[in-house]
């Protein structure tokens, strides 16, 4: 834990330095006067706002973190009708996916009236991030597609979010869960994010007594599921509490 702990400060102070570093940079051009027409100055002002936003995400994806780490965060359970809830989500999603040129399909297989305990912005949440994941890794060489299915079994909710990326190599499915994990072991800071939003997925899930996992195919794409346990009122007989 202890060198996992070291690893993850070693990442994020990395992340950290690359936007700094840029800016610094961008800022002494404007102060040295290389930014001599308006448009330069314009196009400095605007990339270094954009690293700031950057170093903002990080930071406050950091910070939720640890308060996941340490059970701080205070979630807001309820009764949530799932396909109420997912074709919200899924507008949504499809307006910002489409706006960025990303191809985006719903399926709902579940009854109308199935239901789940669940913390609706941290479920979001843990969407969002999925999604995100399948934005950074889509393949330059086709159009991204992501598609959210929801099905149910006898107990659960099953939620996959499927893309067409480049999907994962086989040993390293195991691992993306883990905090600071990526695939790409440069850490190739081009990709953006802390590299926490799946194991604060994970984390979220675990904490809705859920599981989470991947499945992935090199080339071909990447499909993240969760399950969560379906909320089923309790229509056994009041137990005769008389001594």
């Amino acid at each position: 834990y202890e060198k996992d702990s070291k690893e993850l400060i070693s990442n994020i102070s990395h992340d950290l330095k690359t936007p700094m570093t840029s800016i610094k940079g961008y800022v002494e051009g404007i102060m040295d006067g290389v930014a001599d027409t308006p448009e330069k100055q314009e196009k400095y002002i605007k990339t270094i706002y954009n690293k700031v936003n950057d170093m903002d995400s990080l930071i406050e994806e950091l910070f939720l973190y640890a308060k996941l780490d340490t059970n701080s965060v205070a979630y807001q359970f309820a009764r949530v009708n799932v396909s109420d809830y997912f074709e919200d989500c899924s507008d949504e999603i499809s307006m910002d996916l489409e706006s960025q040129g990303i191809g985006f399909g719903y399926f709902n297989y579940i009854d109308k009236k199935t239901v789940i305990i669940a913390d609706p912005e941290q479920l979001k949440r843990v969407i969002n991030n999925i999604i995100g994941n399948s934005v950074k890794y889509a393949s330059p060489d086709r159009k991204c597609v992501i598609s959210l299915r929801i099905s149910e079994e006898p107990e659960f909710v099953k939620v996959e979010i499927e893309d067409n990326g480049k999907g994962i190599a086989k040993k390293e499915i195991p691992y993306i869960f883990d905090r600071s994990y990526r695939t790409d072991a440069s850490r190739n800071s081009s990709k953006g994010g802390s590299g926490l939003g799946l194991a604060i997925a994970r984390k979220i899930i675990n904490e809705h007594g859920g599981k989470i996992w991947a499945e992935s195919t090199e080339g071909l794409g990447t499909t993240i599921c969760f399950v969560i346990r379906k909320y089923k009122e309790n229509t056994d007989n009041e137990q005769d509490t008389d001594n």
